[in-house]
């Protein structure tokens, strides 16, 4: 059996873990941010501490019995799974959450490495994934990522073919149109475009707004992703 201090060490030891790492989501304003992370943590700890317990425990009422204690390790990674699928939200191209379920699912198994005694590998698995969160933000912020966004914009029916305005002003300004979908609204007389783009430019987003909004024979304009 584990001894008492053992277990108080793992348990503290997990909780401060995912404590830091939940401490980082927290102020980013994520959904599971410093209670749920360290919960995570903890309980994962817990959970291997009963695994070893319980195979220490089947061998002292019968040395012939063998199970696997990993099993038990097993099921809550794939329950801390669907934990972290519950922070995942999609809208448009944005998929947002993800990091932070990465998170859950790497705290959880911080805490299953503490909670068999891998002390060493736990912490330096939680200090690589702080690196991580902290760190690699800084360079990702610096970094020209590939932006997805629809514009969608409507016109009277006697400007149908206001699409050849806005596509100028989309390449000019350094997007790359995909596709372009149109639909026709008798009701309240206008046409629709719906332009899927894409840019490494951020401030460009804003400009071809501001530019298409400038346009007389543009009734509404918007942009999602």
């Amino acid at each position: 059996m584990i001894p008492m201090n053992e277990i108080a060490v793992r348990l503290l030891l997990g909780a401060m873990i995912g404590g830091i790492i939940g401490f980082e989501r927290e102020i980013h304003g994520r959904a599971a941010g410093f209670r749920t992370q360290l919960i995570v943590c903890v309980a994962s700890v817990l959970i291997m501490i009963t695994s070893e317990n319980y195979y220490f425990h089947i061998l002292t009422v019968d040395p012939a019995l063998r199970i696997d204690p990993a099993r038990i390790s097993a099921g809550a990674l794939i329950g801390i799974g669907f934990l972290g699928a519950g922070v995942i939200i999609k809208s448009g191209f944005a998929v947002r959450g993800l990091t932070t379920a990465a998170s859950i699912w790497i705290v959880s198994a911080i805490g299953l490495a503490i909670g068999g005694g891998l002390y060493f590998e736990g912490v330096l698995t939680g200090v690589i994934t702080i690196i991580a969160l902290v760190v690699l933000r800084i360079v990702e912020k610096n970094v020209r990522m590939l932006r997805y966004k629809i514009i969608t914009f409507s016109v009277p029916l006697t400007e149908m073919n206001a699409d050849e305005t806005v596509r100028s002003i989309l390449q000019n300004n350094g997007f790359r149109i995909h596709t372009v979908d149109y639909e026709k609204n008798l009701s309240k007389g206008e046409f629709i475009y719906n332009f899927t783009v894409s840019t490494k430019n951020k401030g460009a987003v804003k400009q071809v707004f501001t530019e298409l909004s400038s346009l007389g024979s543009i009734n509404t304009i918007k942009t999602t992703g």
